[in-house]
């Protein structure tokens, strides 16, 4: 495909199959294509051939490096088609210049020399736009290089009609710019036509370069992977593909390598570089019992592992997953932008022939005519508008995807340019969602971690790990006995205890007296019917919640915190954070009518949760942004998944989804102005067809270059 009407065209072929829906994509040449019946991929490639076009169903091993190959040989032929014309058209343009100019530098048969010059330069060189247009016409079709090819074939046409058929020449004018030139100088139109050549070539070259380059950007996450794992088996180690490493096998990682796969750490410690995976700056260390995920390096020391995801089922592989299934959606904006283009080209053409008889009819010269009627053609290319909304998207997801941050699709660009609240639920995502046992006694300690040993409930882990550091062991435990919501009975050494709420004690018929926590909770303990004492639990908060809540009112975002935590605890926390607003008491159930009722007041919200207890409120929010610590990131019911622990993930992902939305309506504001400021001009005899030619070029390269800048968000300095 050689333009975005390429890609519609495409895209009608594939729909036109019963039961098939398809989206083409130009910026990453890719068909998706869904439905059902037999032989649905040799339905689809024949579709494709028959529409003029080559497919293969895509391999996902070899997807990539086929690409790469098919990107590198069309770079290679364009840059020599680029150079061959270079050679040819600046000798030539320079010589009919000053032999038109001069009249007494001229020699027999210059105009014949000119021609033969021009001829490898309109026929070889420009050969792409050629062959695009004959195989579009043989399937009734037009594109942009219908356009293009149009423009060169009139050019060189006119000229030789003017070199070979003097007669032919209408007098009177004179080139724009070129005052002591008359018009029916035919061989200043072979300027023309190899001018136009370079300029569509060069344009063309660095197009397919640039979108390399965002290709680049986009699959950097892809190519992260280690092709090969060292594992043991059979007592030895041995190098096989990462492919075949089986879930539960141990997997070896020495230092300055690849971590090939997600594990658990069995042996050894190492620092572990993540910044490529999550983008978080400083390597983590990690020892004994600790998760790593494929992708990252071992940066200083040795790592047995157990597997615990392989191949698909990977964080490093969900996170290209998901990358890739976003980019391949079109926003609203470009589906518009498609449709204009099915009908611009031929309405382009419609319009030059229009132009060119309408300059003839007012008595103009007929070289004259014919220069403004091409201006038009060559102008009016819309290829700006085909690469303005991919080219962005694929960059931006890209660049988010090496940062921890994965945008999943147009609609979190269209909901984060209009977004003014932010709420935030606070265990697991502004704080650590790991609670820590404070200021209990040592001998209360022995009869509380005895009745939680028998739980699986997070205040029952906490007690443990408190226990394991204070070397305290559980007893055993008879009439043990669970209340839900409330804590836990049973009987330790002889001993009635009880381990929970107020609500325990009270059901129990122990007297008790309420204590304030503060920012913790309080968990009351009860020795044979009376209280006994209490202790605290704590969910720290993530160190950069601070700052991240700083950063988001500097966007101008008003917070929420939403938590089923009691109020003094909510209340606690949103004051050491400087959120005004608290909801707390709210159920996981209730968090989505909370939602709700904000949209209803005119709010336009975004939701971030933890991606488990939070989906409901997720998927209500205009945007859902998912802190994600576990491995599941394809399932979770947000538009932007977050994978970088830094709770400064969260302003940033807000800030690069309003940046590449930015960047599309820059690319579409400069694309359909400068058609709309272009073409009246080139109608109104203005525009010399060479500045026509080189402006169409230059708008394509505007609009994937300023796509590129993105490649430097979160590296600019504050």
């Amino acid at each position: 495909m050689t333009c975005a009407a390429c890609a519609n065209r495409v895209e009608r072929a594939l729909n036109k199959l019963d039961g098939v829906t398809a989206s083409v994509n130009y910026a990453t040449e890719r068909a998706i294509v869904t439905g059902a019946g037999p032989d649905l991929a040799g339905r689809a490639t024949s579709a494709v051939d028959k529409a003029g076009y080559d497919a293969t169903v895509r391999d996902p091993e070899s997807a990539d490096e086929l690409a790469e190959q098919l990107t590198i040989k069309r770079v290679t032929a364009l840059r020599r088609r680029l150079i061959v014309a270079i050679l040819l058209a600046i000798p030539l343009m320079d010589a009919t210049i000053v032999l038109a100019a001069v009249p007494s530098l001229r020699f027999p048969g210059w105009e014949i020399v000119s021609l033969l010059v021009a001829l490898p330069v309109v026929t070889w060189a420009a050969y792409p736009f050629h062959r695009a247009t004959i195989r579009n016409l043989r399937h009734r079709a037009v594109s942009m290089d219908t356009l293009v090819s149009l423009g060169i074939v009139v050019s060189f046409g006119w000229a030789a009609v003017s070199v070979l058929l003097p007669g032919a020449s209408s007098t009177g004018g004179h080139w724009p710019g070129l005052s002591s030139i008359p018009l029916d100088t035919g061989a200043l139109y072979l300027d023309v036509a190899a001018g136009m050549t370079v300029f569509q070539l060069a344009g063309r070259y660095f197009e397919t370069r640039s979108r390399r380059r965002a290709a680049d950007v986009f699959g950097a996450l892809s190519r992260l992977a280690t092709p090969t794992a060292r594992v043991l088996r059979d007592g030895a180690e041995v190098d096989v593909p990462t492919g075949q490493v089986v879930k539960g096998e141990v997997v070896i990682v020495k230092a300055g390598e690849i971590v090939p796969v997600d594990g658990t750490v069995l042996e050894g410690a190492a620092a572990v570089d993540t910044s490529v995976v999550t983008g978080e700056p400083l390597p983590r260390s990690v020892r004994a019992g600790d998760p790593v995920i494929g992708g990252t390096i071992s940066t200083d020391g040795r790592l047995v592992l157990t597997a615990t995801a392989v191949g698909a089922h990977t964080q490093l592989a969900q996170m290209a997953a998901v990358a890739e299934q976003a980019q391949e959606r079109k926003a609203r904006i470009q589906h518009t932008v498609d449709r204009i283009i099915v009908w611009f080209v031929p309405a382009v053409i419609a319009l030059a022939i229009a132009v060119t008889v309408g300059w003839i009819v007012s008595g103009a010269p007929f070289q004259q005519a014919m220069g403004t009627g091409i201006s038009v053609l060559v102008i009016a290319c819309p290829c700006a508008l085909g690469l303005a909304t991919p080219t962005a998207l694929m960059v931006g997801i890209g660049r988010g995807a090496t940062l921890g941050i994965l945008i999943k699709g147009q609609d979190a660009l269209e909901a984060s340019g209009v977004i003014d609240t932010i709420v935030l639920d606070k265990t697991g995502t502004l704080t650590t969602g790991e609670l820590v046992v404070d200021h209990i006694d040592p001998d209360l300690l022995r009869y509380v971690v005895s009745i939680e040993h028998n739980s699986e409930h997070p205040i029952a882990q906490a007690v443990e790990r408190r226990a394991a550091t204070d070397g305290i062991n559980p007893e055993p435990v008879t009439d043990f006995k669970v209340h839900p919501g409330q804590g836990a009975t049973g009987v330790v050494a002889g001993h009635r205890v009880a381990v929970g709420n107020l609500a325990l004690l009270e059901s129990e018929g122990i007297p008790a007296t309420a204590q304030e926590g503060g920012a913790s909770s309080v968990v009351y303990v009860a020795i044979d019917g009376q209280q006994a004492g209490s202790f605290t639990l704590a969910d720290r908060l993530r160190p950069t919640a601070g700052a991240a809540i700083e950063t988001l009112h500097s966007q101008k975002l008003r917070t929420i915190l939403l938590t089923g935590d009691s109020e003094p605890v909510a209340r606690s926390v949103a004051a050491s954070l400087g959120i005004d607003d608290v909801r707390a008491g709210v159920l996981p159930a209730d968090k989505a009518a909370v939602i709700e009722r904000l949209r209803a007041d005119g709010r336009r919200v975004a939701m971030v949760g933890d991606g488990i207890n939070d989906a409901a409120a997720l998927a209500t929010a205009d945007l859902g942004l998912a802190v994600v610590s576990g491995t599941d990131i394809a399932l979770k019911s947000a538009d932007i998944i977050l994978v970088r622990e830094d709770l400064r993930v969260v302003p940033d992902a807000i800030a690069l989804a309003r940046r590449t939305r930015q960047t599309i309506h820059r690319n579409l504001i400069w694309a359909f102005g400068y058609n709309v400021a272009a073409v009246p001009i080139a109608a109104a005899g203005l525009l010399n067809p060479l500045i026509a030619a080189a402006a169409m070029s230059l708008s394509s390269l505007f609009v994937t270059y300023n796509s590129l800048r993105l490649r430097d968000f979160g590296t600019e300095p504050e």
